[in-house]
């Protein structure tokens, strides 16, 4: 299971750190956002380290649709009302520059991306209410928006709001020449970073610097900051299909059940069946857009299929900016939503200008350290009840399945030797069982049927049937059983 994106680029392998080093900038986390940062700091002159758990662009990048649009649900007129317009054309602007900041630098380095300037609906099949809302908080935020009758996708919208002239791009095309030049250590693990700016790996390498910037889509450090108190993660889901429609343009549903339709080449990348982390125990998502795909487009021919996760904060705004106000040489760039490619940008932007010591003038809204009570309060308690219901879950109540009721090519929570054991059986009935207590912070985890791994539905820690871990914030490994 691979994304378009990856199947047709691949990065030079970078070395693993080892020995002890000192640097001006150092940045965890090889994405887009961490590379972006790297590069525009580079550019200034600044000496720049990049290290990474995996390898370059080996996270969430790789599996992003690559659209790049100020488009991002209906947020405009949520951010209105909780922050007012200020707030509103702040994000605006800063989603809006980051569109021309890739055109800047695919310019200016001769880069070869399938970019593509195209417009970007979201549409609605019954909720006209929030999308004319929505047109009227995006003309107040300064946004070039129009709302329509008729769009090009086969699904009966009533009505759609279009955002011109926004793009599309292959993200790994993109990277891979902006990444040559960068100083980059793969498979170096972050797991500390000390009181005097010095990150401490894995294999006990040590790495000074004078500013640090945690990129590395969620933050492992739980404190300061608590980011774990202030997100969640989503998984979504995406078929890329031959022998479908040219849609001439992005699409995303604003209802329940929309899918995200965006074309590359001869493909149509088709995307949905979103569920929270750690809730997908009886999978059916890749199902539910086979599903879909069939009968909207039924001489379309599955090539591609990928999963990818998505950090949610609670204000649907991202945290770009100072770690903590405890921690002034620490940057953190996270809670990106869907909308990864745009706001890696805006997060390269900010925290480039911050370190640099330059003005900026839309950093404000996502500053880590804004709260509204009124807006937050709802999803906090949401996510606090998940966590502990799920907390407590790992700590009561032995499960009544056992060994024989897992069929092969399944996974479940069992009772073995007396404690909770999570297993999975492959096709030939090899058994691999591994504690059910997250490496993170000890919720109960769930198994995810479509992607065979096991997923915390607490803060989105995931791990394969091994126990190897795959997301953060854990940067550990399960133990075995």
């Amino acid at each position: 299971m691979e994304s378009v994106w990856s199947s047709e680029v691949k990065f030079k392998k970078r070395e693993t750190l080892n020995r002890n080093i000192e640097c001006d900038v150092l940045i965890i986390g090889a994405g887009m956002a961490g590379l972006l940062t790297a590069y525009m700091l580079s550019k200034s002159g600044r000496e720049v380290v990049v290290i990474d758990a995996r390898s370059t662009a080996g996270g969430v990048t790789k599996n992003t649709t690559a659209k790049i649009t100020s488009q991002h649900d209906l947020i405009y007129d949520s951010i209105i009302k909780e922050f007012g317009e200020e707030g509103a054309r702040q994000y605006a602007r800063a989603n809006e520059l980051a569109i021309k900041k890739y055109t800047q630098i695919i310019t200016e380095e001769n880069i070869d991306c399938d970019f593509e300037y195209k417009d970007a609906y979201l549409y609605t099949l019954n909720n006209i209410e929030s999308l004319e809302d929505e047109y009227n908080a995006a003309l107040k935020s300064g946004i070039d928006a129009e709302l329509v009758d008729e769009v090009s996708i086969p699904v009966g919208a009533k009505k759609a709001l279009k955002f011109k002239n926004q793009a599309q791009f292959n993200p790994l095309k993109f990277l891979r020449p902006i990444s040559e030049k960068l100083t980059i250590y793969e498979n170096t693990v972050a797991l500390d970073i000390t009181e005097d700016n010095t990150v401490v790996t894995k294999d006990h390498m040590k790495i000074k610097a004078n500013k640090i910037v945690v990129a590395a889509h969620y933050p492992f450090l739980n404190t300061p900051g608590y980011y774990f108190m202030r997100m969640h993660q989503e998984r979504a889901y995406v078929l890329a299909l031959e022998n479908a429609q040219d849609v001439s343009g992005m699409y995303k549903g604003i209802d329940k059940t929309g899918y995200s339709f965006r074309n590359y080449k001869n493909l149509l990348i088709f995307g949905g069946a979103v569920r929270r982390t750690g809730e997908n125990e009886e999978g059916g998502a890749y199902e539910e857009l086979r599903k879909a795909a069939k009968e909207l487009y039924p001489n379309s021919t599955e090539k591609y299929h990928w999963s990818t996760q998505d950090c949610m904060t609670l204000d649907n705004i991202p945290y770009i900016g100072h770690y903590s106000s405890k921690t002034p040489d620490i940057y953190v760039e996270t809670g990106f939503k869907k909308w990864g490619m745009t706001t890696s940008m805006v997060a390269a932007m900010i925290i480039s200008d911050m370190i640099l010591e330059k003005e900026n003038d839309f950093s404000e809204i996502f500053s880590p350290g804004r709260f509204d009570m009124s807006a937050s309060m709802k999803n906090a308690a949401k996510d606090l009840v998940i966590t502990a219901k799920n907390f407590i879950a790992e700590r009561v109540n032995l499960p009544e399945k056992t060994l024989n009721s897992i069929e092969n090519g399944h996974g479940g929570i069992i009772e073995y030797k007396g404690k909770k054991t999570g297993v999975y059986k492959d096709n030939d009935g090899k058994v691999f069982a591994v504690s059910t207590k997250c490496a993170h912070l000890g919720c109960e985890l769930k198994w995810n049927a479509d992607d065979l791994t096991w997923d915390c539905p607490c803060h989105g820690s995931r791990y394969n049937y091994e126990g190897r871990w795959i997301e953060s914030p854990t940067n550990k490994c399960l133990h075995e059983v």
